[in-house]
């Protein structure tokens, strides 16, 4: 099973992004994943993002978002997460403004496991605890934090 720790890294947490709007923060996710993997071309990153966004809002409910997509060029999943500085319009289900973005890349050829890894943020985002832990992380690196830590108790449970 893939673990969220080994997929997400301390430099694709971050806290106070600036928002403005869905498409402004799909454009800043794509930006901070391609200066992170140079491999990877942010272009690409954010067409991918928008046309999985196309199919239905990956707006989650309680303010959260999960946008991912498959990713030509891309051999193993990456996570970011973000926390902005101020709530978007994502389409959400719930209709509320999202301020906190789960972000997951995969290889084109996705499989099982990649359904599972979005399977595991998405249970780990329905807590209210851990939905207010990420919220009030003071630092990208407390966040990155409050994230290991949420995986660990619900691999514990």
């Amino acid at each position: 099973m893939i673990r969220l720790e080994s997929i997400l890294t301390p430099g694709r947490a971050l806290v106070g992004v600036a928002g403005g709007s869905k498409k402004r923060v799909l454009e800043q996710i794509a930006n901070l994943v391609a200066r992170e993997l140079p491999d990877l071309d942010g272009q690409d990153i954010f067409e991918s993002l928008i046309a999985r966004e196309k199919l239905g809002s990956t707006g989650f409910g309680n303010g959260i978002a999960i946008p991912h997509c498959r990713l030509p060029g891309c051999t193993a999943p990456i996570s970011a997460v973000l926390r902005l500085d101020a709530a978007v319009d994502f389409d959400a289900i719930d209709g509320m403004p999202v301020d906190l973005l789960f972000v997951l890349l995969v290889p084109q050829e996705a499989t099982d496991a990649h359904l599972e890894l979005l399977r595991q943020i998405a249970s780990m985002l329905d807590r209210s605890d851990v939905r207010n832990n990420l919220r009030q992380a003071a630092s990208s690196e407390a966040l990155y934090q409050a994230v290991v830590d949420a995986q660990r108790q619900l691999n514990q449970a």
